[in-house]
Formats: structure tokens, C-alpha cells, sequence
């Protein structure tokens, strides 16, 4: 599989195949925004394959080819027209190389930019770094990397989802093993907002960060991954009152619902105060039907479309309108299954966020959604 410090090797590939992972995995996210061919959960790839082989990999029909094999690709003739929509299309990012090129598009701002690869760009531990008195320089490293974001985007908004990294992810870092344990499931373990309100001085370098940030470019906006408690999301929310992140017409905080809790006690969480959720529909799904998304035996029962799924976006997107909360999504179902954006806009969804690749798809469907619910 690929961990996030493999971004910049998976940058130089013409294209990429793992062992194992689904198509929410690290390297499927990855490569659809980066534009290179994938196939994931091949499971005897690495020892079947050979070092100096000449391979074909058509990432669309998830097959791998031994030699040189052409496959034709549909050209795009149509020029395209700018469209106007209702609900706001935002694009998942990460990438700073992208940056100018994804902002080009018609496309209304970022709806998720990832703490990730920036801080797998920074390569060392904000703890280790704060034990050297040097907190301040990944302060202004982090700052730099999201600067590239807001400056291209403004002033489109940019929602930056705040670092997510799991336990293993930051032992890879240099000085990471003096800091972090090693978790049996990491994806269930110490991560998101349970970090913030624990480990507050690392928190407070990213906050720094963001300030730093918006002090030139106001439309940087920041969103809260893994919310496990209502508790969380109002000290994480203190905190950040407290750093002087204070929510206003120009800064607004999201938070992130991809945890059971999060639809069950939606109200709860929006009466802490925050301005809008995004919905993650890839934890959300793996939560809620119990399946690991990066188990390739279980990929076929991994779906988003599972009606206990919907019954959760529908509740997220309703429940939120209702409280006057925005409700967006970020997560990789909009950019796989275009029937599941069309029941979103007709719940009322507020933003899209989708891929890269998807953008110009997505705006046309979303068009012809609302034309369609305006005929109703």
C-alpha cells in the first residue's frame, strides 16, 4: 500500500499498482487527483511483477497488462461552457504542483485540502521539532504549503481539513517513534480531534499556521476530521477561540461527519456552534457497515449506496439544513457513482466536492438535477 510520504515517488510513476487497498485507499485518492492509472487490491502484484517488466495498467477497467498494449481513450471534442448551479461544486486537493492548473477549472473553491502531504512534506514530528525549539519552522513550513492553496483559490474558499495523520503515519516521520505507540488498528486509534484536545501544543503550531495564513488570504477556512464526542467538538472549538480562531463572516469552522455518533447525535454537535459539516462519506461507510475500505476481499460489499448509508447522508443533509448548518461531502462517492450525487442535490445538499477528473461531469449532472427538481 502507499503511506502518505510516498507522494512524492507516486508523483514520478506513470502509473500505480498496490497488493492490497479499495478505491478509497491512499494510493486511489491520490492517483485520481495526480491523473495517473491505478489498480488497487491486486494482492500478488509486488512478487508477480519484476523489476525493468514492461507493463500496461488501464486504471478505468482496473486490469493490468503484461508488455506494451494500446487502449483507446474517448477524446474530448465539445469545448465546454461555464454552468451556472445552486449547489456549489468545491474539489478535493492536496497536491500543491495542481494547484494553479485544478483552480483554472470551473470550480467554486476547495472543499477539502489535506493536511497530509504537507505535513509528510515538513518530514519530521511536530513534537520532536517543538522538543528542538523549533516549533516556529514547521509553523512557517505548514503556513507556506496552505498559502499555495488560498493564494491560487482566493477568493474561492478553501476548507482545510486540519491533520489527520494515524499513529503509524506519524512514527514514519523523523523523531515519530519517540511520540507515538504502535497501534493494532490505527485507523480506529488515536487520530483526528482525540489529538487536538490531548496534545494541544502540536494542535496550537497548526492554528499558528493558519493564522498565519489568512492574515493575507481570509478565504482559508479550516474543518475538523474524526469528531468522536460532542465533548471533542467543543474543546477543539475552545481551543481554537482561544488561539483567536473565532468563527465570523469571513472564517467559518466545518466539521467533518464520517462516525455513526456523528449522524445519531447530529443536533447535539451542531448546537456546540459551527457553520458547516462535510460529510466523509469513506470512514462513514466503513463505520457503518463494519468493513475495513482497505480489504480487497470486502471491497464488493464496501458501498456507499448501502441503504443504511443513504439513510445517513439523508439525515445529515436534512438535519442540517433544518438547523441552518451547511452540509457538503467530501468523501470519493460523488466522484464514483453519479446516481448517489443526484439523491444528494435532492436532499438538498449545500456543496460537492469531488476529484480533480470529475469536476466538468459533476457540474453538468448537478445542472441538470436542479433543472430537473425546478420542473417538479
Amino acid at each position: 500500500m502507499t503511506p502518505p510520504d510516498f507522494a512524492p515517488a507516486m508523483k514520478r510513476a506513470a502509473a500505480i499498482v498496490t497488493d492490497r487497498g479499495g478505491r478509497t485507499a491512499h494510493a486511489a485518492i491520490v492517483s485520481r487527483e495526480l491523473g495517473i492509472p491505478c489498480v488497487v487490491g491486486c494482492e500478488g502484484a509486488t512478487t508477480t511483477l519484476k523489476d525493468g517488466q514492461v507493463i500496461t495498467v488501464d486504471g478505468a477497467a482496473g486490469k493490468v497488462y503484461d508488455g506494451r498494449i494500446e487502449i483507446a481513450v474517448a477524446a474530448e471534442t465539445k469545448a465546454r461552457v461555464a454552468i451556472k448551479t445552486k449547489t456549489t461544486l468545491l474539489v478535493n486537493l492536496a497536491q500543491p504542483e495542481l494547484v494553479d492548473r485544478v483552480a483554472a477549472r470551473d470550480v467554486d473553491g476547495i472543499g477539502l485540502l489535506r493536511a497530509e502531504f504537507m505535513v509528510a512534506q515538513i518530514g519530521e514530528h511536530p513534537s520532536y521539532m517543538i522538543s528542538q525549539n523549533r516549533g516556529e519552522e514547521f509553523v512557517n513550513k505548514l503556513a507556506e504549503g496552505l498559502t499555495t492553496f488560498a493564494k491560487a483559490f482566493h477568493p474561492r474558499r478553501v476548507v482545510y481539513r486540519t491533520n489527520d495523520f494515524k499513529t503509524n503515519e506519524y512514527r514514519a516521520l523523523k523523531g515519530g517513534e519517540a511520540y507515538e505507540d504502535i497501534e493494532e488498528n490505527p485507523m480506529l486509534g488515536y487520530r483526528g480531534a482525540s489529538r487536538y484536545i490531548t496534545d494541544i501544543d502540536t494542535f496550537k503550531l497548526e492554528l499558528a499556521a493558519i493564522k498565519k495564513v489568512r492574515e493575507k488570504y481570509n478565504n482559508l477556512w479550516v474543518m475538523i476530521p474524526f469528531v468522536r464526542t460532542v465533548n471533542e467538538l467543543a474543546q477543539t472549538v475552545k481551543i481554537m477561540e482561544d488561539e483567536g480562531l473565532k468563527r465570523s463572516e469571513d472564517f467559518k469552522i466545518w466539521m467533518m461527519v464520517e462516525i455513526p455518533s456523528n449522524i445519531i447525535l447530529l443536533e447535539k454537535f451542531l448546537a456546540v456552534g459551527i457553520d458547516g459539516i462535510s460529510i466523509g462519506s469513506n470512514d462513514l461507510t466503513q463505520l457503518t457497515l463494519g468493513i475495513d475500505r482497505d480489504n480487497a476481499r470486502l471491497a464488493e460489499t464496501f458501498d456507499e449506496r448501502d441503504e443504511s448509508v443513504m439513510w445517513s447522508l439523508e439525515r445529515a443533509i436534512k438535519v442540517s439544513n433544518s438547523m441552518g448548518v451547511t452540509s457538503s461531502i467530501c468523501g470519493q462517492a460523488p466522484s464514483v457513482y453519479p446516481e448517489l450525487t443526484e439523491k444528494l442535490v435532492e436532499w438538498g445538499i449545500t456543496s460537492v466536492s469531488v476529484s480533480p477528473d470529475m469536476i466538468d461531469q459533476t457540474r453538468e449532472l448537478i445542472a441538470r438535477v436542479e433543472e430537473r427538481l425546478k420542473t417538479k
